[in-house]
Formats: C-alpha cells, sequence, structure tokens
C-alpha cells in the first residue's frame, strides 16, 4: 500500500521546531515564521464574540454582504472598479489558491524563484507542469520581462493554459514592484495569454501605502487573493478571498465553485460576520493600517541597516515583515564548516545559537546559494500600537526590536 508523499509546509515545520527548542529551555530568536505581531481592532474582535451563535452554512461563494464590502474596499484601497460577483470569499487563501490550480485541467505554471512555500506543491497536486522563473538578488528578487519572456517563449504550449503566481510585496524577500515594473511585465503576459494569481495579502503593509494591484492594469487575466491573516492580524480565523477578472469566463467560476463545494464548503460563518466589521474603511482602519506601517518599516530597517553592517547581503524590505538573506559572501566559509547547503546553515545556526531561520530552498532558490528567509514579527504589535503616534520611530524600533537586535547579534558572532 502506498500513499501520496506531501512534504509538510516549510514555515510549519520550523514553527514546531522553534516550539521543540523552547520547550527545551533553550532561548529561540524567532525570525523562521511569519505571523503578523497585531492583534484585530477591538471592533473586529467584538464582532466575532458576538456572531458566536451563527452556526448555519452560508453560500459556498461566502455572504453576499461580504462580498460587497471586500469589493468595496478594495475598490477604494486600490483604485480600480470591483463588483461583489467578482469576490469569492473562503476559509484562507490557501484553499483559494489550492482550487484555482485545480480549476485548469493542464496548465504551464511559473513560479518566481524565490516565492512562498506553498505555490509549487499545490501546482504539483494540481498535476501541472512546473517551471521556475529565476531571479536575482541584483535585480532585488524581482521578475523581469525579459527573463519572464525566455521562459514563456520555451515552454508555452498550444493546448495548455498558461498559469503564473505572483506574490508582492513578497514572501520571502519583503519587496514590491513599481507601477512602471508592472506594466512592462504585462506586455509579455499578453502576448503570451498569461493568467495570473497576485497574490496580494500583504498588499495593505505596503510601508508607504502605496500598493498598486497587477489587476490595475492587466485586468483580463489576473486573479488577486487577499484575506485578513496579515493586515487584520486574523491568520488562524481562516478568512481569504479572491478577486476574479470582470469577465472571467463563467465556466472558472463555476470550477471555483463547484471545487469549494467539495473541498470547504463555505468559511465559517462567525468569521465572515465579524470580517464584515473589518472591512469597513473609516478611521479605525485607516490609523489601524497606518500604525502597523510605521511599526513594520521602521523595525524593518533597524534591522537591516544592522544586516546588512555585518556583511551579509540584503534589499530593505518595501512591506510586509520579511527580509530574504544572502550569505554566499561566507560561502566558502560555511563549505570548510562543512555546510555545504542552506537547510545545514540553518540547522547549525539554530543549534549552536537559537536564530531560526527558514532556507531559502523553501522558496525554490537552489540550496548551495545559502539564502534564508527573516521574519521580524518577535515582538508585542499590540502595545506598539498604543504608542506608535507618541514616540520617536527610531526609539519605538529599539524598543520592540530589542530581542531581534540580540539575535542579529548571535548571528553576527556566529559568522565570524
Amino acid at each position: 500500500m502506498t500513499f501520496l508523499k506531501v512534504a509538510k509546509s516549510g514555515t510549519l515545520a520550523l514553527n514546531e521546531q522553534m516550539k521543540t527548542h523552547e520547550a527545551q529551555g533553550k532561548t529561540v530568536y524567532k525570525f523562521g515564521f511569519g505571523e503578523s505581531p497585531f492583534l484585530s481592532p477591538t471592533r473586529v474582535r467584538q464582532a466575532l464574540e458576538q456572531s458566536s451563535h451563527r452556526k448555519d452554512y452560508t453560500p459556498v461563494a461566502g455572504l453576499t454582504a461580504l462580498r460587497e464590502k471586500i469589493a468595496t474596499f478594495h475598490s477604494e484601497v486600490d483604485g480600480y472598479p470591483i463588483s461583489a460577483s467578482q469576490v469569492l470569499v473562503a476559509p484562507g487563501t490557501k484553499p483559494l489558491l489550492y482550487n484555482v490550480m485545480h480549476a485548469f485541467q493542464s496548465a504551464n505554471v511559473f513560479l518566481p524563484a524565490p516565492s512562498w512555500v506553498s505555490y509549487a506543491p499545490q501546482a504539483e497536486l494540481a498535476h501541472h507542469t512546473l517551471h521556475k522563473v529565476t531571479t536575482h538578488y541584483e535585480d532585488r528578487w524581482r521578475v523581469t520581462p525579459s527573463v519572464l519572456d525566455d521562459v514563456l517563449s520555451q515552454y508555452s504550449e498550444p493546448n495548455k493554459a498558461n498559469l503564473m503566481v505572483l506574490n508582492y510585496p513578497g514572501n520571502p524577500d519583503g519587496l514590491t514592484y513599481t507601477i512602471e515594473e508592472l506594466t512592462a511585465l504585462t506586455v509579455v503576459l499578453r502576448k503570451y495569454e498569461v493568467w495570473v494569481v497576485s497574490d496580494e495579502i500583504y498588499g495593505l503593509l505596503h510601508h508607504e501605502g502605496q500598493h498598486v494591484s497587477l489587476a490595475s492594469v492587466y485586468p483580463e487575466r489576473t486573479m488577486v487573493t487577499t484575506g485578513l491573516s496579515k493586515w487584520c492580524g486574523a491568520g488562524g480565523w481562516r478568512l481569504g478571498a479572491l478577486i476574479l477578472p470582470p469577465d472571467a469566463p463563467t465556466d472558472l467560476f463555476d470550477a471555483l465553485i463547484g471545487l469549494g463545494s467539495e473541498v470547504y464548503s463555505c468559511a465559517p460563518a462567525p468569521v465572515q460576520v465579524a470580517a464584515m466589521s473589518a472591512y469597513e474603511l473609516d478611521t479605525v482602519t485607516h490609523e489601524f493600517l497606518a500604525g502597523q506601517r510605521r511599526i513594520l518599516k521602521a523595525i524593518g530597517h533597524q534591522l537591516f541597516n544592522k544586516i546588512s553592517s555585518i556583511g551579509v547581503r540584503v534589499h530593505p524590505p518595501q512591506g510586509a515583515f520579511y527580509m530574504l538573506l544572502d550569505f554566499s559572501p561566507f560561502a566558502d566559509q560555511f563549505r570548510s564548516r562543512g555546510l555545504e547547503t542552506d537547510l545545514q546553515m540553518c540547522e547549525k545556526l539554530l543549534a549552536d545559537t537559537g536564530v531560526a531561520l527558514l532556507p531559502g530552498t523553501a522558496f525554490g532558490i537552489a540550496s548551495e546559494a545559502y539564502t534564508a528567509r527573516l521574519a521580524y514579527v518577535d515582538f508585542d504589535g499590540t502595545l506598539a500600537l498604543t504608542q506608535v503616534s507618541s514616540s520617536e520611530l527610531d526609539t519605538l524600533a529599539s524598543q520592540y526590536a530589542s530581542k531581534m537586535l540580540v539575535g542579529i547579534d548571535k548571528l553576527r558572532d556566529w559568522l565570524n
């Protein structure tokens, strides 16, 4: 008897490793798991409490009132028109991404390397052909039109759909695209009629509040995923949304509804009701988002300065709460210590110092490239939000990033 072999998500596996170390009484510097440090606004939590009696199954696509709220909210913040009929709601964006993969019967799936850990396994589970679009540190880990055109020209097939997943601000790199960069990519995307899942789950955490949705410049084949987990601090609530193109084929919509009905039935009714409070675009929401952005920008740049000063290659983050560290300047040293891969590097670093990083190979980067993702979320976000308007940001960053700064010192000493 044989069973399907599916590796555990790298992020979840590392989170369990960190908990094991802590259970053994060891200090862990938690740079490995990207969970929002912020708590949802009070009114959103109260709405969840008040809706706990809702035990009903909702329509597969989600409550109509919630779909209308999400459409109105993202029309405003992203600057392009969205109707409720384009929105599908599910228990998290992960099943939505999974169902989009399965909605295409036969596809070539193009993934930037690096990209989030679950995209590739989901494409493989859908029995699609997977192709990497290699990016480089020198290009800020961005997909360039020339590289994309080269890969698509090699692997596009007449009877297969072309499907690409783009995530920005990005996990694992914390970087984003300008409207000029996105517009340049659309020339290639249109040339090969590429369907794109634009995973914009971190869009509202662009540090300057200037996120640009790919759907605003490539509306005909862009499917946007978003949700409450990152900007609203509600990862465990499991509430995600998919925004389809305005003229999406009826067969695509029907396939997604059919898959949803068989896979998850619907998102939890109490969470959907509470989400309507979250998607209220008013002063509370604007202040909540602005506070998070200021804190993440301040902490991210303080850590960036410290990390770059020890010889690790890294770009300053522009959104979310990640940085992709390039340890290639230390490659000879690592090999002399018997560390041949980024996984060995991260395992040895955790064992020696308690510093937990997620190896770049989890995101599709070659293991011998010695890269690793750092998540800077190990601080009290709720307390930081109460002081963000009255404190100097450098002082605030030093105060709340103190443990993380110690972790970088541990990394520096280990490298040297």
